[in-house]
């Protein structure tokens, strides 16, 4: 007997060594540059996709907001968008990604951990709770969806713009990406109860644009006003400047929405044919409103038309025809225009400085974007998306209308409560004024920073004279040599002046619109011509 089982322990151990060997063979042989699972295409694209929506943060929203804001404020709205791409990054792979599409810890949330090991950037993308893999490296998920919650900071940004002290902003970054985003994201893309239900969230019309019109509106809130004479002169320092960024960020949306399919597949391709068709119906139908009650086409009209067709057609990119992107073009194109230009211009909610209107663009287009889905979504592009939603209410599922308002309320409810209880925290705990000094206000971006944005000399003479460093009317030595080149007889020659500087009623780097008079700048002549 004792033999017989020696036999069969034996036999037993012999099985389990060569299977082990078989194992180790197996995993030796295995190319570590090629992987078995590994589709080059589905990678090359997703890294793609990636930097695409990259380049909509930086350069794209940063040279929008640098164009879009007062001159005195173009530094400091672009390094705000600059920051917080940087400081996502960092707090995104040390805890947030495995909060947002790691394995569930809450019901609303991952476990927080690292996702910078080697072994874990090279193997094969999974997003565990959700039950989903794809055909390319941790690392490029990782990658892919950093910039998405980068570019959602950035949006709230242009919400507080020209006056949040720089500092809160810094500690601001970080908490709401923890404590708000990752809820959102897990809760519709990583696993959670919505994504559970069958809430549609194509690309971020609520993880991304429903919560950081939410959040930037309560946020200025929080922070307070402007001053009020910069509410009341708004004018952009650059409009050509915003256009690049506009162009930037539409041209990028390309691989905002094209990359989430997660593969180089044909719903990749409609997703982003939709997404052209309606930011172009968008903007048309846009700058026909303007037309229409204002007589004119406006620039920067346009550009939020353009604006608001690329949310609304995030959540429905790739699970809507054609015809329905046009339809959503036209809801984009009216009802945040609505929104904006009338009640926009109410009393009540002039009382909440949202600078660049964050709300009406991102929140509003959302909200017709959500509802949009659950109307018009087709069961074969949900097909193609690889969920088993059965259309919208106009292919006989009505119900997915009520799960796309009970996410949008979610996550207008969860940025509501954790974006006041951050402010809150910041003010109150840390002791960080939300909003930067009368002082600091009146200067802008030099006062900050002690840098300009176009180098005009009319800026550092103006903080200068603030702090009590020169006197009013003392020439700099630029101001010196340019009424030195007026004086010559060569100007004089071609430009046709007296010589005596009593030409311009500008000179190189001064505000025409600051009240500062001309005789301060290059000797009082208007005596003289009197």
């Amino acid at each position: 007997m004792s033999s017989t089982i020696a036999a069969v322990t034996s036999g037993a151990a012999q099985k389990t060594a060569q299977a082990t060997a078989a194992i180790a063979s197996a995993s030796a042989s295995v190319n570590p540059v090629a992987p078995p699972w590994l589709d080059p295409g589905h990678n090359a694209w997703q890294m793609t996709a990636g930097t695409l929506v990259a380049l909509q943060s930086i350069p794209g929203l940063v040279v929008l907001y640098a164009g879009w804001v007062k001159h005195k404020w173009s530094i400091n709205s672009a390094f705000m968008a600059f920051y917080a791409f940087a400081a996502v990054l960092v707090c995104w792979v040390v805890w947030g990604y495995q909060m947002a599409f790691g394995t569930q810890m809450l019901p609303l949330v991952g476990y927080p951990a690292i996702a910078v090991d080697m072994g874990f950037e090279l193997e094969d993308s999974n997003l565990p709770t959700a039950d989903l893999t794809q055909a390319f490296p941790q690392a490029s998920m990782v990658y892919f969806q950093f910039v998405f919650a980068a570019i959602t900071l950035v949006l709230i940004a242009g919400s507080c713009l020209c006056r949040m002290n720089f500092i809160a902003w810094m500690i601001f970054v970080p908490l709401w990406l923890t404590f708000s985003y990752t809820i959102g994201a897990f809760s519709i893309w990583g696993g959670g109860f919505l994504f559970k239900y069958g809430v549609i969230d194509y690309s971020g019309g609520y993880v991304i644009h429903l919560s950081s019109g939410t959040a930037g509106f309560v946020a200025a809130y929080w922070i307070g006003p402007r001053l009020p004479a910069d509410r009341v002169d708004a004018k952009p320092s650059n409009i050509t400047l915003m256009l690049v960024g506009a162009g930037i960020l539409w041209t990028g949306w390309n691989g905002f929405n094209g990359g989430d399919p997660y593969a180089a597949s044909p719903d990749a391709g409609a997703a982003v044919l939709n997404t052209n068709i309606a930011t172009a119906t968008s903007l048309l139908t846009w700058t026909i409103m303007d037309l229409i009650f204002f007589k004119k086409p406006s620039v920067i009209g346009a550009v939020q038309g353009m604006i608001t067709g690329l949310v609304a057609i995030t959540p429905a990119a790739g699970v809507v025809a054609g015809w329905g992107a046009i339809l959503l073009g036209l809801g984009s194109g009216t009802v945040p225009w609505v929104s904006m230009n009338i009640l926009g211009r109410t009393k009540i909610m002039r009382q909440v400085d949202d600078t660049l209107d964050v709300f009406h663009t991102h929140f509003v287009g959302a909200i017709v974007g959500g509802v949009g889905t659950g109307l018009w979504a087709t069961p074969k592009g949900c097909a193609a998306f690889g969920i088993t939603n059965p259309g919208g209410a106009v292919f006989g599922n009505g119900r997915q209308i009520g799960l796309q308002i009970v996410g949008a309320l979610f996550i207008i409810g969860w940025n509501i409560v954790w974006t006041s209880l951050i402010m809150c925290f910041i003010k109150y705990v840390c002791r960080v004024p939300l909003k930067m000094s009368d002082e600091m206000l009146e200067i802008g971006d030099y006062a900050i920073h002690g840098e300009e944005p176009y180098t005009f000399e009319y800026y550092n003479r103006n903080y200068r004279r603030v702090a009590g460093f020169e006197h009013p009317g003392q020439m700099t030595d630029e101001e010196k040599a340019i009424r030195e080149v007026r004086a010559s007889k060569d100007f004089r020659r071609h430009d046709g002046s007296s010589g005596d500087g009593s030409h311009d009623a500008v000179i190189m780097g001064q505000d025409p619109n600051a009240g500062v008079h001309k005789a301060e700048l290059v000797g009082d002549h208007s005596k003289k011509t009197e």
